[in-house]
């Protein structure tokens, strides 16, 4: 090998799956991040820049037998074709010095010049920047000088650059032997079944695609990952988790994190059916996750002149932060109770009237009871038409005798009926998540736990004096004192039903009265909701520089 015309130089031990490997597919896969094509390798091969355990092999073709030293060197480049130009443009310094310079690469830009990748790149902004960077000055290659390693395009975060050949072979070692501390940020679809753990899956070149990398048995590479789940998002939608990478492996985080079944947000390559799906989204998370949501926060490692260890971190940019807050700001989930005609209905009706998102349980009861529901087709199958009428609909007074009569009755006719209820009350929640406040009427929210299970966020009850509910708005509604009576028999006592409650509203006067009660209820709700925002805000704030503290030195995990 003529190391006068050398410009960079790889050195690898190759490992028992490489067993039978080309020597030139070998070190196409080894150099994919570097841009660097399999043609222009077997280029340098060809030119006897190539050594297998010492010896100079002149072919591609040659079989790896597995454990050997292998190295190749890049030749010069010819007039200039491979040599990166300055183009002017903002970069986020985080540090600098002569010798390295640390960078919050954002997302969109390539770290380097690569076929396919005119630029400009972030070794095009560093060589304006910097020129001494560049290769007639530094010594180091045309291509990429000043890269010990690299961030996906779409990925953002801390990078570092080196600014002599002499900083790149040091600082490059280290990276080559794992003492180079590096953890990223990542949202990822769903919730880890584990809170952290370790994925030690080999990665190699996806067998039939192979712009991919893939998860493979055989041929891969050693890769190992530690992950652990941060902040779980409301109804595990997402999460956000921290991944330190002990390798670095092409895409290792996407890979791996897809693996194990949660792929990152916006990831289109490996999560392209979790993608297509929050894609068709009706609200305006479909919109927030333009790229795989991947942050390089936390860097550790040992400057190459003064053997100081440097630890930097950077929060993540705007567009996953955003993200992070859109997850959390769902509607709040206001639950709206009371006993039996104390006169709930009509405050839901002032909010439906004011244009806010309203259900009510009762109707979704009633459109279940009609001719074509689901309800009446399960009640007439289960019953043999006992309680249907002859247009297919529910004989509600037949019913409400059974169910006066039997307890099984009723309680069979609930576990049919309630189930439906919750599953479109969580439909409509859905579809009104985008707003501040979505408020449903669920006669019997607190029997069922609603509450306690997490269905709601907060509740609201509507409290009456027994003789107005029991006496002129009984009246009102047509209500018997017996059926009213039945009707109270089914529910928790009103103490204890407002007693649960966070919210009181009063309806001891008129509509005009009940309707200045209504409208506080939703000021109050309101409020609440942009509270429970601005909570979560000031957290996120707290964690970045508690999670940094966290992985000072390689720490943080388990």
């Amino acid at each position: 090998m003529d190391k006068e015309k050398i410009t960079h130089y790889w050195e690898r031990t190759t490992g028992a799956t490489d067993c039978g490997l080309r020597l030139d597919k070998f070190w196409a896969q080894e150099l994919a991040d570097a841009g660097i094509s399999r043609g222009r390798i077997k280029q340098w091969i060809e030119e006897g820049h190539a050594q297998v355990d010492g010896v100079v092999v002149p072919k591609g073709k040659h079989k790896l037998s597995g454990y050997e030293t292998v190295s190749i060197g890049a030749g010069e480049s010819r007039n200039g074709e491979d040599t990166a130009q300055p183009v002017p443009g903002d970069l986020d310094v985080v540090y600098e010095d002569s010798h390295v310079v640390v960078v919050d690469k954002i997302a969109g830009l390539t770290t380097h010049p690569a076929p396919g990748e005119p630029g400009p790149t972030l070794v095009n902004l560093l060589l304006h920047r910097y020129p001494d960077i560049s290769s007639q000055d530094s010594g180091m290659s045309g291509l990429r000088p000043g890269i010990v390693h690299r961030l996906d395009k779409d990925t953002s975060g801390l990078i570092v650059a080196v600014r002599t050949e002499a900083d790149r072979l040091t600082l490059s070692a280290d990276f080559a032997e794992r003492r180079v501390h590096k953890v990223y940020l990542a949202i990822v679809h769903g919730v880890p079944e584990r809170s952290q753990g370790t994925i030690e899956d080999s990665i190699g070149r996806h067998p039939t695609q192979k712009t991919r990398m893939a998860v493979v048995e055989k041929g891969g590479r050693e890769a190992r990952s530690e992950y652990r789940v941060l902040w779980a998002g409301p109804r595990g939608l997402a999460s956000l988790v921290a991944v330190r990478i002990h390798t670095g492996r092409t895409h290792q985080i996407r890979v791996h994190m897809a693996h194990i079944g949660h792929p990152l947000l916006g990831d289109t390559v490996y999560g392209p059916q979790e993608n297509a799906v929050w894609k068709r989204r009706s609200d305006s998370l479909a919109e927030m996750a333009p790229r795989q949501m991947l942050h390089a926060f936390h860097l550790s490692f040992t400057h190459p002149e003064s053997g100081e260890v440097m630890t930097l971190w950077r929060k993540p940019p705007q567009d996953f932060l955003m993200l992070l807050s859109a997850l959390k700001r769902e509607c709040l989930r206001l639950g709206v109770v009371g006993m039996p005609g104390s006169g709930k209905s009509a405050v839901v009706r002032f909010l439906r009237n004011a244009g806010l998102p309203t259900f009510s349980a009762d109707e979704s009861v009633a459109a279940l009871y009609a001719p074509e529901g689901d309800g009446a087709a399960m009640i007439r199958q289960r019953f043999g038409g006992e309680y249907s009428l002859s247009d297919g609909s529910v004989d509600k007074a037949a019913l409400f005798a059974a169910m006066l009569k039997s307890d099984g009755v009723r309680r069979e006719i609930m576990d049919t009926i309630h189930p439906i209820v919750q599953h479109e009350c969580e439909m409509f929640f859905k579809q009104y998540r985008d707003e501040p406040v979505a408020y449903a009427e669920i006669p019997l929210l607190l029997e069922g736990g609603w509450h306690e299970k997490g269905y709601v966020d907060a509740v609201a009850g509507v409290h009456c004096p027994q003789e107005k509910r029991t006496g002129e708005l009984r009246r009102i509604r047509g209500l018997s004192v017996e059926t009213l009576a039945a009707f109270d028999s089914w529910q928790w006592a009103e103490k204890d039903k407002l007693a649960a409650c966070d919210y009181i509203v009063e309806n001891n006067a008129g509509l005009d009265e009940l309707q200045v009660e209504a409208a506080g209820m939703q000021e109050w709700a309101v409020e609440l909701s942009e509270e429970r925002n601005r909570e979560f805000g000031r957290w996120l704030e707290a964690l970045w520089p508690q999670l940094a503290l966290e992985f000072q030195d390689g720490g943080g995990w388990m």
